[in-house]
């Protein structure tokens, strides 16, 4: 992350409200890859064959996952600007399976 101010900022996933902590200057993306993971989730979710909340986090994961890693990285990747998007996004699943803890 920068050394941007961070602020609160609630992203929507399967239809939950999630707070999660974001720099200004990064909030775009946030907004963008909570909008890829609820996608990606509410398309497993949808085909009916898991209902458990983490088993469908855990399948997009696996799915992001093997797009990125059988997409080419080339030409003017940022992977320090990539590894900071990839811990914002693990800090936003955290707090929504933590959140799914205390349901149960």
């Amino acid at each position: 992350m920068s050394g941007n101010k961070s602020h609160a900022l609630d992203v929507k996933i399967l239809d939950r409200e999630f707070r999660v902590s974001c720099p200004e200057d990064e909030k775009a993306e946030l907004l963008d890859a909570a909008a890829y993971l609820d996608k990606k989730m509410s398309e497993i979710r949808d085909k009916g064959k898991i209902a458990s909340v983490e088993k469908i986090a855990i399948m997009a994961a696996l799915n992001i996952t093997h797009e990125f890693l059988t997409t080419r990285l080339g030409g003017g990747v940022d992977m320090g600007d990539y590894k900071r998007r990839m811990q914002t996004m693990q800090a936003a699943i955290d707090e929504a399976l933590a959140d799914q803890d205390k349901l149960f």
